[in-house]
């Protein structure tokens, strides 16, 4: 492989920081962009983004910068590290500054709202002649900035483009797996925001190990269930993007998505979740869309459609742990080995 000479991440929150500081550590050239103008003078002069990660210094090989043409030339690589509200404005800014060919790589982790496009489907729209790329799993950004061993996921069918993202982030402390099941890895990515939630609310009203077993696996079930239905490979959640990440985003109070579930079962309504959180919980908006979704395809889900009614109909917190045990008692495993799904064209 030719040496990749210039990598962006564009976003500045707290996965994007945490990863460019991480490629810069490994001796990279490195741009980190954001758009707020005055907290990229802060990080310059303080080498430290103070709005997200406070506390951790920036390795001096990292750039930061609100230009994104300059953030932009000559970057072989670009990872987008921004919410999926944003997502597609952001492609498109982009898009006169991104060379052929150039590799590009999702970390976010939600839906499009209307569409049902997943953020590696918005990139193929927008930048039809880029390479493009998946980073899932259970990586909390706190924790990777504090060398803590992680692994992840880069999904994409181009072999090439995975092997360069396993050598730009792969440390003692952080190792990628490679997957080719881009769509079922990037769905996992989204669906599990809306298990955190309903985690952090158990976590609230202090439910036990028992009742978070119990969630957790009928979390995994109805996630592969659905995407068993859009085509995905269900074996996938098997894997660090699937489980592994279900995992931490319903156990970790460093997870979003949890904190906003804990605010919810401490009484709070969704508006005050949100403001306490004080940062884009993607389980929100996803679970709205999924809720619709499941709808229309006919999908058996009673976890989100709880969630849901505590949600934006303001139910009973309780409602969502209770609707299990009344849910119909299917079997316990979702999937056996040897079922093989194709995705729908």
């Amino acid at each position: 492989m030719v040496a990749i000479k210039k990598i962006a991440v564009l976003g500045g929150g707290t996965f994007g920081t945490a990863i460019a500081n991480m490629i810069a550590t490994n001796g990279r050239n490195v741009v980190l962009w954001m758009r707020d103008e005055e907290n990229v003078e802060r990080c310059r002069q303080t080498r430290e983004n103070h709005l997200y990660l406070p506390g951790y210094q920036l390795h001096q090989n990292l750039q930061v910068s609100s230009d994104l043409h300059g953030s932009l030339e000559g970057a072989e690589v670009i990872f987008f590290s921004v919410p999926s509200s944003a997502f597609r404005a952001l492609a498109k800014d982009a898009r006169q500054y991104i060379a052929p060919q150039a590799m590009v790589i999702s970390t976010a982790k939600g839906i499009e709202a209307n569409t049902f496009k997943l953020m590696s489907e918005i990139l193929e729209e927008e930048l039809p002649e880029a390479r493009v790329g998946v980073i899932s799993g259970p990586n909390l950004a706190k924790e990777i900035v504090n060398r803590a061993i992680t692994a992840t996921v880069i999904a994409s069918d181009d072999e090439r483009l995975c092997k360069e993202v396993q050598v730009l982030l792969g440390s003692s402390y952080f190792r990628v797996y490679a997957n080719r099941d881009r769509f079922g890895v990037e769905l996992a990515g989204a669906l599990k925001n809306i298990y955190g939630i309903a985690a952090g609310m158990g976590a609230a009203m202090k439910m036990g190990q028992n009742t978070t077993s119990v969630l957790i696996t009928r979390s995994l079930a109805e996630m592969s269930r659905f995407a068993a239905k859009l085509g995905a490979n269900p074996m996938t959640f098997l894997g660090l993007s699937g489980v592994g990440d279900l995992f931490v985003t319903c156990t970790s109070p460093l997870s979003r998505n949890y904190q906003i579930g804990f605010a919810l079962g401490e009484g709070l309504t969704l508006d005050q979740a949100v403001a306490k959180v004080g940062q884009v919980a993607e389980g929100v908006n996803t679970t709205r869309i999924i809720k619709q979704e499941a709808e229309e395809l006919g999908i058996y889900m009673p976890l989100v459609s709880a969630l849901y009614e505590t949600m934006f109909n303001k139910k009973p917190v309780s409602e969502v742990l209770s609707s299990l045990m009344l849910a119909e008692q299917s079997t316990d495993v979702e999937f056996t080995a040897g079922e093989c799904h194709e995705r729908d064209v």
